[in-house]
């Protein structure tokens, strides 16, 4: 990790530094990860919704799937129905295969996204791939649900493979970060997902000592997630480190700082940024639905069980 990076940082856009009258947030907490397993028994950091962090709109859940696999050891999520909301699955290491019930699915390699809108209902399946399972490995990513606005819950189920090669890639306005945009945008440079809900969702690694101050938008809710390392968090340089979850205050701008010293495979202080328009609306879900009302939810399972959100195995088109 990290799979996507860039020769020379130095030749990279610039993220300019916030205006002179930005208001920088201060960190409002930090908040460790509940250990859980999913799937077929994967481990995962789960740093929302926790008994700490409940809520987090536009947000339904993070994931962070971090494993050295043995031989036979990696598993996946064999078929499963979702309703109502969006998965983003972001892998830094690793291989995920991933098929679904409209045809959409492929391969993701380090550094590839795959944005899934289930909408009004579809069947998939995510598994890591033949090598990883017979030869073992190094797997780490993210998955992240996004809720889709009432308006959007009954739209067409989608699916984006978004490679690593499309991700926007700039630089701080000093040059001490990468940052990876995978969708939204930070200052005037912008990522290729494309979302229902308006996000913004990014990869940053920061040099041992530097910092990063970018602006960030001032409706927008704000966290971030440190994937590994060790740094400080708001204007108050609050300590946070790994699979620890920063939730900022109000304001237009972030800033985070690398420690002095990192002691992770990377070397480089790993951060999940993302926030987004929060909704406000009401959330009814039962396990891989999220609609607004209990009788939205009771319909999602009937359609499951009656067949209505597709068959397995998938049938694909072909290109």
């Amino acid at each position: 990790m990290p799979a996507v990076s860039a020769p020379n940082i130095l030749v990279l856009p610039r993220i300019a530094p916030p205006h002179g009258g930005a208001s920088t947030r201060g960190v409002a907490r930090i908040t460790g990860s509940h250990r859980a397993l999913e799937g077929a028994g994967f481990p995962v950091r789960r740093p929302f919704p926790t008994p700490q962090v409940d809520q987090a709109d536009p947000f339904l859940l993070l994931d962070h799937m971090l494993a050295a696999y043995e031989p036979h050891e990696a598993k996946g999520a064999p078929w499963h129905p979702h309703r109502g909301f969006e998965t983003v699955t972001y892998l830094m290491d690793g291989t995920f295969v991933h098929h679904d019930s409209h045809g959409g699915g492929g391969v993701i390699n380090d550094g590839d996204t795959q944005w899934m809108t289930a909408g009004s209902g579809i069947l998939h399946d995510e598994l890591p791939s033949e090598e990883l399972v017979m030869k073992g490995g190094y797997f780490n990513g993210i998955q992240l649900w996004v809720n889709l606005p009432k308006s959007a819950k009954w739209s067409k189920p989608r699916y984006q493979d978004i490679k690593g090669s499309q991700l926007t890639l700039a630089a701080s306005a000093d040059g001490g970060a990468l940052i990876r945009i995978i969708a939204g945008s930070i200052g005037d440079q912008h990522g290729p997902g494309l979302t229902f809900t308006p996000i913004t969702l990014a990869h940053v690694s920061i040099s041992p000592g530097a910092g990063l101050h970018i602006p960030w938008r001032s409706d927008f809710s704000a966290m971030a997630y440190a994937l590994s390392g060790d740094g400080y968090a708001g204007v108050d340089n609050r300590p946070f480190s790994d699979a620890e979850l920063a939730t900022f205050g109000p304001g237009d701008s972030i800033a985070l700082r690398a420690a002095d010293a990192q002691h992770n495979r990377t070397g480089e202080f790993e951060v999940l940024l993302l926030g987004g328009l929060p909704l406000s609306e009401p959330v009814a879900r039962y396990g891989p639905f999220v609609m607004n009302t209990k009788a939205e939810i009771l319909q999602a399972v009937e359609d499951f069980q009656a067949g209505k959100m597709g068959t397995v195995p998938a049938f694909h088109l072909d290109d």
